[in-house]
């Protein structure tokens, strides 16, 4: 959770080092305040027997794993920025050539597998239906405003849900750990704010 959470930084230097696209200096210092205090909040919530387990001999393949899968993610995500800048990347196009690879993969087992458990049929339809309409808002969030808009709403959900957690269960929060509250929701107010003055200066399109 840690290392997903720092998810952003990979797409900034993905984007930049991959693609040669740079954000400004302060798209840079809002993802770093919202990376930063969830990396901090995640680690100040972490027990001792965790924290334990980190120094398990292991340890070293699954910080490989979370290296791999951070720089996949941010080369996929740099790879739709670059799209996006080119005006080819439409969501549901791509929505769509995703589910056709996947299908030309998978539908031979999954239509055997429907045979044999015909009451499996109903489930994976509707699983499938809800998976496509959450899919439906991620791409269309890519294509409109960018891959590291669409990073920073997964990682807001996740920091959201566990400081709604906290509060509901009545366990109070440590100063240091408010403190990195204080930096994601800067970060994020910082972002929308200056999404807002760029949307300020677009000239407006005269009506017709």
């Amino acid at each position: 959770v840690l290392a997903k959470s720092s998810k952003m930084i990979p797409v900034l230097l993905m984007v930049t080092i991959v693609y040669g696209m740079r954000y400004t200096g302060p798209e840079n210092v809002c993802t770093l305040l919202v990376a930063g205090g969830v990396s901090i909040f995640a680690l100040l919530k972490t027990s001792s027997k965790t924290m334990s387990k980190l120094a398990h001999p292991n340890a070293p393949v699954g910080y490989g794993l979370c290296f791999l899968n951070l720089t996949f993610d941010g080369f996929t995500n740099a790879t739709q920025d670059s799209i996006k800048a080119r005006n080819e990347f439409v969501g549901y196009y791509l929505q769509y050539d995703l589910h056709v690879w996947l299908a030309k993969c998978q539908w031979v087992e999954a239509v055997q597998f429907c045979k044999q458990h015909p009451e499996a049929a109903w489930d994976i339809l509707m699983y499938c239906l809800c998976g496509a309409v959450g899919q439906s808002f991620i791409f269309l969030t890519i294509s409109r405003f960018g891959s590291l808009t669409n990073t920073t709403i997964t990682t807001m959900r996740k920091f959201v849900s566990i400081v709604v957690s906290f509060v509901l269960s009545g366990n109070p929060l440590s100063t240091k750990q408010w403190t990195s509250v204080i930096m994601v929701f800067s970060g994020l107010s910082y972002q929308i704010y200056l999404k807002w003055k760029k949307l300020q200066r677009m000239p407006k399109k005269k009506s017709t």
